[in-house]
């Protein structure tokens, strides 16, 4: 194959890259923060699509991340892909956090005292019981979810509709300078024309 790897990765390899980025989480945050300013589109929709995949991404439905986030931007406007790429608020550093956090908020607003243990949580999985998952489980983590998900991402709109207004104005602006450069040189190059014409 033409782009094939010469060596081919291990499972273990391709695990750890998964879970933690070849280079770093500061190069691979700055990567997507240019991938979502650099995508075509109004600042709201922008904003609205990466703010559909932050409140996605607090959802305790691994998996279904993505298709509910492009749903969600689909009803606000939003753009799809940036959706796609806002659901990277939920990654293996974040989604302790975002877990436990969602977990214990819905357990309080829904009054739950007692905590399931987790041999019965893992006994629960293990067996892929749904029914006996939700009540104790799914049920607050997904009252939470809503919570802090719309909390997330009402602050990722507020961040970014201004930062791509702002990016996207000063490179509105450039392009105009380099069209106006481009102009001036074409001018020049036929007054040049025109002069060794006449003598």
């Amino acid at each position: 194959m033409l782009f094939r790897r010469r060596r081919e990765e291990t499972g273990w390899k391709r695990f750890r890259i998964a879970v933690w980025p070849r280079r770093s989480w500061s190069r691979s945050v700055a990567y997507f923060t240019k991938r979502v300013l650099r995508l075509s589109g109004s600042p709201h929709a922008i904003a609205a699509g990466v703010a559909a995949g932050v409140f996605a991404s607090f959802t305790p439905y691994l998996g279904f991340h993505i298709i509910g986030a492009a749903a969600i931007a689909w009803l606000i406007g939003g753009n799809v892909i940036a959706s796609a790429i806002g659901t990277f608020a939920g990654n293996p550093l974040t989604f302790p956090v975002i877990w436990t956090a969602t977990l214990e908020t819905g357990r309080y607003i829904l009054g739950y005292n007692a905590a399931p243990s987790d041999r019965w949580i893992g006994r629960r999985l293990m067996h892929m019981e749904f029914d006996a998952l939700w009540q104790p489980l799914l049920k607050p983590m997904t009252v939470g979810g809503l919570l802090w998900g719309t909390l997330a991402a009402v602050i990722a709109y507020g961040l970014l509709r201004g930062s791509i207004a702002a990016f996207q104005q000063q490179r509105r602006r450039r392009l105009v300078e380099r069209a106006k450069a481009r102009a001036r040189l074409q001018a020049d190059a036929l007054s040049r024309q025109k002069t060794t014409a006449t003598a």
